[in-house]
């Protein structure tokens, strides 16, 4: 275990590495093409290559082919056991001196939280998709969260399609904006309990650590603001988004938080991001 924990240690120690590795953990359960990561991370393919190799002998990645793509995604038992060395045999346990997060592993939201569970939702433009979770989630249980969108690279204005699909499904978008992700890390902003990625974009790039340790998930989707064609065709691509993450946004809700510990809570989340996307609304 030790060899084999130093081995993965060493793998990492490399900065490049690491950001693949990071990248990785950020889009997990994806499995990304190494185009995507090559492309993301400015890394020449030919040195990507040899980088990604390094994770697959380390035993950190996975790899599987999709028609002529490789695709990598974390090993997560693997990684899982390399935490466990380092929290339980190296620190004995100890998350006074190793991790935080280590205490509240086996704790429930209900035991971290006093008032309404604080959710973000982050996107590149904060025009449609993190605005279509920001609403759905206010609408189907805003007595139980406090919900919040925001985007790494905001547009100016919401989409006009996107709030004419809101307004057309009964929602109120008066007070709808774009946000940049920036003012969610001021001293005065709030301290979240939930953060979710719903673009591949946003997941791949740097966003802040959160303060408090929130659950995190990757529900990403195909951008509706990018579909092509006639108005019916790019409408229909609105209309799925909104209808997939409604479909997420129901099991969420549907979840006992208050019973549900940690690990249990992110597998959760995790595996409502790999839920079908709904074909329409």
């Amino acid at each position: 275990m030790e060899i084999i924990t130093a081995d993965q240690l060493a793998t990492l120690g490399h900065p490049q590495r690491l950001a693949i590795f990071r990248m990785l953990m950020r889009r997990y359960p994806d499995r990304v093409p190494a185009g995507e990561i090559a492309a993301a991370l400015a890394i020449k393919p030919s040195t990507l290559s040899a980088y990604l190799s390094n994770l697959l002998d380390s035993g950190l990645l996975t790899q599987t082919r999709s028609g002529t793509s490789l695709r990598y995604t974390i090993h997560v038992n693997r990684v899982q056991t390399m935490l466990d060395f380092l929290l339980l045999d190296c620190c004995r346990g100890r998350p006074d001196m190793c991790s935080p997060l280590a205490a509240t592993f086996g704790q429930g939201l209900q035991d971290m939280v006093s008032d309404k569970l604080n959710v973000l939702f982050i996107c590149t433009g904060n025009s449609a998709r993190s605005i279509f979770a920001e609403t759905l989630l206010r609408d189907m249980a805003g007595d139980r969260f406090a919900v919040y969108s925001a985007g790494t690279k905001p547009y100016s204005e919401l989409n006009p399609m996107a709030i004419d699909l809101l307004r057309g499904k009964g929602h109120d978008v008066s007070d709808l904006r774009a946000k940049n992700v920036q003012e969610f890390i001021q001293p005065d902003a709030p301290r979240f309990d939930f953060v979710f990625t719903v673009c591949d974009r946003a997941a791949n790039e740097e966003c802040p650590t959160w303060e408090g340790q929130p659950v995190t998930a990757h529900w990403g989707m195909e951008d509706p603001v990018k579909a092509t064609g006639s108005d019916a065709e790019r409408s229909l691509a609105f209309q799925a988004a909104y209808g997939a993450l409604r479909n997420r946004i129901t099991s969420f809700t549907a979840m006992p938080m208050d019973t549900l510990d940690r690990i249990s809570l992110q597998r959760a989340v995790d595996d409502i991001g790999q839920t079908e996307k709904a074909p329409n609304a």
